[in-house]
């Protein structure tokens, strides 16, 4: 049943391991080319790898959406520049780190949205999505807290990202929306 609820099920049909590792090569070499679109704010960049997240969990599913993300990790362990700001494996022992392992279950549970069908209208998707990254905060803000202290976390590692969090959730939904319209269309033309 979850599998028409999977945009990327839907488009490919069968997954086989080749094209498995192609959906997250790909998903996360879409996370690092939006990581790198970032206005620098200290200790915590805005950028778009949540928008990213959101559009990998959602069209991959749970289980390949949190593949992707640790894929995405590990990427950014072995030393590639993956992270914001070009950002390698230091990121993650850094004031960030608790965002950075936060998207792994923030994928996992966007892709749970959709495979249980809370993220297939406009709404419902904007709402998943808001909700799921507000709890990439909790792992976030915990880590960062340990540097500068809890309300200093909030304050500069949750609160400047709440509007943009919606906005991102909105654009998401609108994107894999798209992708259902543009599947709906190509089964109609049969």
């Amino acid at each position: 049943m979850s599998q028409d609820r999977v945009l990327s099920k839907a488009v490919i049909g069968q997954q086989t391991l080749l094209n498995t590792a192609g959906l997250i090569l790909g998903g996360s070499l879409f996370v690092a080319l939006a990581a790198q679109v970032s206005v620098p704010m200290y200790p915590v960049p805005m950028t778009l790898q949540t928008l990213a997240i959101l559009i990998v969990g959602l069209t991959y599913g749970a289980r390949l959406g949190a593949l992707t993300l640790l894929a995405y990790l590990a990427e950014g362990a072995m030393g590639l520049p993956v992270f914001a700001g070009g950002g390698n494996g230091a990121s993650l022992v850094g004031p960030t780190a608790g965002f950075l392992f936060g998207f792994v279950p923030m994928a996992y549970l966007a892709g749970l949205a959709a495979e249980k069908g809370l993220a297939r209208g406009l709404i419902g998707t904007t709402v998943a999505g808001t909700v799921v990254t507000l709890l990439v905060f909790v792992p976030g803000v915990a880590w960062l807290s340990t540097f500068i202290g809890f309300e200093t976390a909030v304050q500069v590692g949750m609160m400047p990202f709440l509007v943009g969090m919606v906005v991102k959730s909105a654009i998401a939904a609108m994107v894999v929306r798209g992708g259902w319209k543009a599947v709906e269309a190509h089964r109609a033309k049969g």
